[in-house]
């Protein structure tokens, strides 16, 4: 088993540091900043700092890496309103992201979340890795308080924002999915040789039943494990071709998904595969 789930450990072990970078640029609209850092993958989320005055600071803006050159070590990073702590009860400054304020990315990265189809798989995978576990039994409690049996996308962001956890790992067709728990992307694909015998649904939990909402969306049961997992992390990384490679080979069940993929070369590879266009 070690040798199974040694990939799986090494990829863990990569997002275990806090990367905290000064602001060095800041854009016309104030929507993205730059920074210089030796290495950070797209996708990274975390929050910008912002000095108010000699010893007091606060957390001023949301911040997710767009773009990274490994040349020139510059990221490219988009920040948007920050409100995990609103409260009417705090004051609510007019503090601006200003240069010198401080990026603090992969925030959260020691705590992770497994959605596993079963029990065996689920202690397979957590058991080969010493990070922070948040037992999916948590989750499963805030999807009843939403109302939600099928997980939505603002479910694992709640879920990132009230335990602190940075990464959300999903297994699917024997490869687990490591994603930056609330922009939903990519951070690494590992091979996870364990076979897939039983499935509970909508993953597995101790939590008997999750209540649900009389309508609206996440209100209804979920019916498939793997297709809806899949949608959830494609419709997060329509541009990532290692994941279009994946789906493509996932059979029909899979298919229409390909639809949700916008990169350059997809529509020649389409017409190639299936004689289309």
């Amino acid at each position: 088993m070690k040798q199974i789930f040694l990939f799986f450990i090494i990829a863990l072990e990569l997002f275990g540091t806090v990367v905290k970078s000064p602001v060095i640029g800041i854009n016309e609209d104030a929507t993205e900043v730059t920074i210089e850092v030796e290495k950070i993958d797209v996708g990274v989320s975390g929050f910008i700092v912002h000095e108010i005055a000699k010893g007091h600071k606060t957390i001023l803006k949301n911040a997710l890496v767009k773009s990274y050159d490994k040349d020139s070590k510059i990221a490219k990073v988009e920040i948007s309103d920050y409100n995990a702590l609103s409260s009417s009860a705090l004051p609510d400054g007019k503090w601006e992201v200003k240069v010198g304020d401080m990026a603090v990315l992969a925030f959260g990265y020691t705590r992770g979340i497994l959605i596993a189809p079963n029990e065996d798989i689920y202690y397979k995978i957590t058991k080969s890795s010493k990070l922070q576990w948040v037992h999916p039994d948590i989750f499963a409690t805030v999807l009843s308080f939403n109302g939600h049996p099928t997980p939505l996308r603002s479910d694992f962001t709640q879920m990132s924002v009230d335990s602190s956890v940075g990464l959300v790992f999903i297994f699917l067709d024997k490869k687990v999915y490591t994603l930056d728990a609330k922009s939903f992307k990519i951070l690494a694909i590992t091979d996870a040789n364990v076979e897939q015998k039983e499935v509970n649904l909508p993953f597995y939990t101790r939590v008997p039943e999750i209540d649900a909402n009389w309508w609206g969306e996440g209100s209804d049961e979920l019916e498939e494990y793997g297709p809806y997992y899949y949608e959830l992390i494609v419709k997060a990384n329509p541009k990532d071709e290692a994941l279009y490679e994946i789906v493509k080979s996932g059979g029909e069940k899979l298919e229409d998904l390909l639809e949700e993929f916008d990169f350059e070369g997809k529509k020649d590879d389409r017409k190639k595969t299936f004689g289309l266009f």
